[in-house]
């Protein structure tokens, strides 16, 4: 399936029912709370999958995944991924590791958003989404996320988020290239977030 930038795959509160792999593109995961704030859970890429919940016996969404780019994903009906996990090792054993290396981000999230002012929370999450491990190259250049879902995850205003930016950009740690389309993230990034 193939879906324009903006689209949505599924909404909070629809019946779930498929999981998604992610062929190509970014994925926007979000929910909304009851009193109406909506938060960016996760950004979802090439070979990742979204819509877990469906695996995981909730019977309806409880988060809505958008398009953050034009991408394209698998759909896969809930039945069809449950047998494909039990008759395949392989698949099984990759969507497991994918979850435990979710559920560790997501605890590693939980401490930092308790523990961390939201500056080194934004360079964690740059550095995160450039896929930095400290072992690659000295700068990787990914599509720019706007400030608004950048402020949804990091846990604070679309403007603190600009000013950080400016000042990671004044510092040499990003830089946006390509008519502002892509972010450079310097690997030199790893050095402030250790501070």
């Amino acid at each position: 399936m193939f879906f324009r930038k903006g689209q949505p795959i599924f909404a909070q509160g629809d019946r779930s029912d498929a999981v998604f792999f992610v062929q190509a593109g970014l994925v926007k995961l979000s929910a909304r709370s009851q009193g109406g704030k909506r938060t960016t859970i996760d950004i979802f890429g090439e070979e990742d999958f979204v819509g877990k919940d469906s695996i995981a016996g909730q019977p309806i969404r409880t988060a809505s995944a958008n398009a953050l780019t034009d991408y394209q994903v698998l759909r896969i009906e809930k039945k069809t991924m449950m047998l494909a996990l039990a008759r395949e090792v392989t698949l099984s054993s990759t969507l497991c590791a994918f979850l435990l290396a979710r559920n560790i981000r997501y605890q590693q999230d939980l401490v930092d958003q308790r523990c961390n002012p939201s500056e080194k929370r934004l360079a964690s999450i740059l550095l995160l989404y450039a896929h930095f491990d400290g072992q690659s190259s000295p700068e990787i250049v990914v599509q720019k996320i706007n400030h608004e879902t950048l402020a949804e995850m990091v846990g604070t205003t679309w403007s603190r988020v600009c000013f950080f930016m400016k000042k990671f950009k004044d510092a040499g740690f990003i830089d946006y290239k390509l008519n502002n389309q892509n972010l450079r993230v310097r690997r030199s990034l790893l050095t402030f977030y250790a501070q």
